[in-house]
């Protein structure tokens, strides 16, 4: 059930990155009405290229790698002892929800504009947190690495 859900994940991520995470208005970076972890890369490609380069590792390529990894172990295609690594992807992936949650919250404070949460945040985090738990429930079942 567990890789199921895993490659489900597959086609998920990337719904997610296209969703609308925020709806901002009078937002200088952004200028726009709905922000999507995709429409927001290419923003911060215009502005700062090396936090584009990082926020595409960490909201792009680290939780699908993360997941795909994952699928090849489940399926017996990858070793089991590939595992941590794919957890350190998997942290890794997390980071980004913890810059939106910090964004949103100075936003808020210092009151530039009207921002609302939009679905796709929810979706975003939701793989990100499903991704977690199945990369858990997988070690778990996998028990002890040899060494």
């Amino acid at each position: 059930m567990l890789k199921y859900i895993n490659l489900a994940l597959l086609i998920l991520f990337p719904v997610a990155w296209f969703a609308p995470l925020l709806r901002a208005g009078l937002l200088p970076l952004f200028g726009m009405s709905e922000i999507s972890v995709i429409s927001g890369l290419q923003s911060l490609w215009d502005t700062d290229v090396f936090l584009a380069l990082l926020v595409t590792f960490f909201a792009l390529f680290a939780p699908f790698l993360k997941t795909l990894g994952l699928a090849l172990v489940q399926f017996g295609w990858l070793d089991r002892r590939a595992l941590p690594a794919l957890t350190v992807l998997g942290k890794l992936a997390m980071g980004d929800i913890f810059l939106i949650a910090l964004y949103i919250t100075v936003a808020k404070g210092i009151g530039v504009g009207k921002i609302e949460v939009a679905w796709g945040l929810y979706l975003f985090t939701a793989c990100i947190l499903v991704s977690l738990g199945i990369g858990i429930l997988s070690k778990e079942k996998a028990g002890p690495q040899p060494e």
